[in-house]
């Protein structure tokens, strides 16, 4: 193996290896491979488009702000700093550097999906046409960096060229929207960017810097958050900003997902207590707990879609995090369960024709035992897609295999991307469709399906499953 082999990646891959199964997953593909991106959950920056500014350079665009990629290279030995994490500007040759300490260790992403998005990436988006390594890496950032300062690989003619129909963002509640009034407003933009109420740190009562937050939440709202009541009241207000500029979904991250209810003297009580900081570690749990089907209970009057991520031990490494943030490659999943957790929820809103709940998981073991059983009853609940951790080939098809015979594909979200890389989005929805593909030829080959069902199902799954999911 030379260390200037080809980059070529195969136009079979990762379809089934069985020749005839394979055969009915490539028909089944070329329904979908063009089809528009639906991207209803995920991380790019609003500002991208409005600005419209050209890409920095190869390192920003592709390494840098992708913690997929951090995390396996800083546990290869490089770390963050050396990597650029947090750098917000690289000279010219601090991103050559880091490019280069990508393409020398090339070696440590065989068999990930980050490996797999990069070689599309690179392969499919700038025309590399060598395989990444210590000797190719100046080539590549300079192939990459001629590109970037080309028109065509600017923000909004990339947004074209990948097919994207929608694409939601993140946001914070005390978040202006500014980026998304501007876009919405712009004559000279047709493409649809759309927000989503992230309450996280509102609902978090014990979590330093929450009373700030709640305040500064008050005075976007205009509302009083001095008590329970005008808290309550500046959330929901937040909320229905958001739909008017297009909000479709709220997300939700939490250690867990209990929602256990309070009564209001209860919450008006801890709440003062959180805002005086007298509060117990036991005191904010509840009212977090509390919120969060309070939180639901707005999805059924507003109706934004809730979602649930919950599982993740956020900033397992507190040196890291001290040094450079939350976000950077150290969260790490933990045991999940849904099933108890969300009965208060579901008792009160599970039927509820407005809301639409969508379950994600780190812990798989949830999909078979608790979220598909969920989701194969109540109206209201999706399973959601692998996403994080799960969303590599392998997982990916054990989530259809886990879900499907108790749910079905209907009951399902239909893909999420869930990304901060922006040039990652066309690759991880065709992986998903590919592998769509491939779980539905099987089940063709098998004879558990006509040819013809499979298609409009693969069509389904990347196109009227995650508009009705997620209201677009």
């Amino acid at each position: 193996m030379t260390s200037t082999a080809p980059l070529a990646p195969h136009p079979d891959r990762l379809l089934p290896t069985d020749p005839s199964v394979r055969s009915i997953a490539r028909r089944l593909y070329r329904h979908v491979r063009e089809l528009p991106v639906l991207s209803p959950h995920g991380h790019v920056d609003p500002r991208l488009f409005v600005e419209d500014a050209a890409f920095p350079d190869p390192a920003t665009l592709l390494v840098t702000k992708d913690h997929y990629v951090t995390r396996i290279l800083h546990a290869a030995g490089f770390s963050l700093d050396e990597l650029g994490v947090g750098r917000e500007e690289l000279t010219e040759a601090e991103s050559r550097s880091i490019w280069r300490a990508l393409c020398s260790r090339w070696d440590v992403l065989r068999g990930t999906p980050s490996r797999y998005w990069l070689e599309s990436e690179l392969s499919e988006i700038f025309g590399v046409t060598q395989r990444p390594s210590a000797d190719t890496a100046d080539a590549i950032h300079d192939r990459i960096a001629e590109c970037l300062g080309r028109d065509d690989f600017r923000p909004r003619a990339l947004f074209r060229a990948f097919g994207v129909e929608v694409l939601a963002t993140t946001d914070d509640p005390s978040d202006d929207l500014s980026a998304h009034r501007s876009l919405r407003e712009d004559p000279t933009w047709n493409g649809r960017v759309i927000p989503t109420f992230r309450p996280d740190r509102y609902l978090e009562a014990g979590q330093v810097g929450w009373v700030e937050a709640v305040d500064r939440l008050g005075e976007v709202a205009g509302i009083d958050t001095g008590d329970y009541t005008g808290y309550v009241r500046s959330l929901e207000a937040r909320r229905r900003r958001f739909v008017e500029l297009g909000a479709t979904s709220a997300d939700h991250s939490h250690y867990d997902v209990r929602t256990d209810p309070l009564d209001s003297g209860e919450a008006e009580r801890i709440y003062r207590a959180a805002r005086a900081g007298t509060a117990t570690p036991e005191e904010t749990t509840a009212f977090r707990r509390h919120m969060l089907l309070e939180m639901a209970r707005m999805s059924t009057e507003d109706g934004l879609v809730m979602t649930l991520h919950p599982g993740v031990r956020r900033n397992h490494h507190t040196p890291t995090l001290r040094a450079h943030g939350p976000d950077t490659g150290h969260d790490i999943p933990v045991r999940a369960e849904f099933t108890e957790a969300l009965r208060p929820l579901l008792e009160r809103y599970g039927t509820h024709p407005n809301l639409h709940l969508v379950l994600f998981t780190l812990d798989e073991t949830t999909f078979s035992r608790e979220i598909a059983p969920l989701a194969g009853f109540y109206p209201s609940v999706y399973a959601g897609a692998p996403w994080w951790f799960l969303d590599a080939p392998e997982a990916v098809r054990r989530f259809r295999g886990a879900v499907t015979e108790t749910a079905g594909f209907t009951r399902t979200s239909g893909f999420i991307d869930d990304t901060r890389a922006f040039c990652s989005i066309p690759a991880r929805h065709d992986m998903s469709r590919r592998l769509d593909s491939g779980y539905l030829a099987g089940l063709v080959a098998e004879h558990r399906l006509d040819e013809d069902e499979a298609a409009e199902v693969a069509v389904q799954l990347c196109s009227t499953i995650p508009r009705e999911v997620f209201k677009l």
